[in-house]
C-alpha cells in the first residue's frame, strides 16, 4: 500500500508475477477520445510441470520499458515463434462480455484484463535474448549517457538474424 501524510490518493496494489507466451501483440486505437496504447495477450503458465494449465490475460502495456520490449518482440510473434516471457502484471480484473460471433454467439463469456507492468526476462524459441539487471546493479559512477547506452533494453538484441 502507497501511503502518504499529505493530500495525496492512498491505494492498494494488486500484482501478479508469473511467465507466459506472448501473443496478439498490437497498438490499439480506442474510439472517440484516448491515445492509443500497447497491447499484448499473454497465455500465463500454471499448474503442474508435467500437465501445464493457460490462463489468458489481455493486457494494457503500460511500462515504458516493457512497451519498448514488447514492441521489440512483436516480429518474432508475428512469425509465430514461441516468445516466452517473465512478467508482473498489475491490477488484474474480469471483463464480462457477449459472443458476437462463431458458434458461442450470444453467449456470455468473460476475459481476464491487466496492466502489463514489467518483463523480467525473455526467450525466443528457448534462447534468452534478454534479462532485466538487477536495481543494485547500477553503477552510480556513470553518466547519465552512459546509462542510457547501457540500458538493458539495448544491451541485447531481441533476436539474431538467420
Amino acid at each position: 500500500m502507497s501511503t502518504s501524510h499529505t493530500s495525496e490518493a492512498k491505494f492498494f496494489d494488486l500484482h501478479t508475477t508469473g511467465i507466459g507466451y506472448l501473443n496478439r501483440i498490437r497498438e490499439v486505437k480506442p474510439r472517440g477520445k484516448g491515445k492509443p496504447f500497447m497491447a499484448v495477450a499473454i497465455a500465463a503458465l500454471h499448474g503442474s510441470t508435467d500437465e501445464v494449465e493457460y490462463s489468458y490475460i489481455d493486457c494494457n502495456v503500460v511500462g515504458t520499458d516493457a512497451e519498448k520490449l514488447i514492441r521489440r518482440c512483436q516480429e518474432a510473434v508475428d512469425a509465430g515463434k514461441k516468445v516466452l516471457a517473465g512478467f508482473r502484471i498489475g491490477d488484474i480484473w474480469a471483463d464480462a462480455f457477449t459472443y458476437e460471433k462463431g458458434d458461442k454467439k450470444g453467449l456470455p463469456g468473460a476475459s481476464l484484463k491487466g496492466r502489463l507492468l514489467f518483463i523480467s526476462w525473455i526467450k525466443v524459441d528457448g534462447e534468452t535474448v534478454y534479462e532485466a539487471k538487477p536495481k543494485d546493479s547500477v553503477d552510480p559512477d556513470n553518466s547519465d549517457r552512459d546509462s542510457a547506452r547501457n540500458s538493458p533494453i539495448s544491451d541485447v538484441p531481441l533476436h539474431q538474424s538467420a
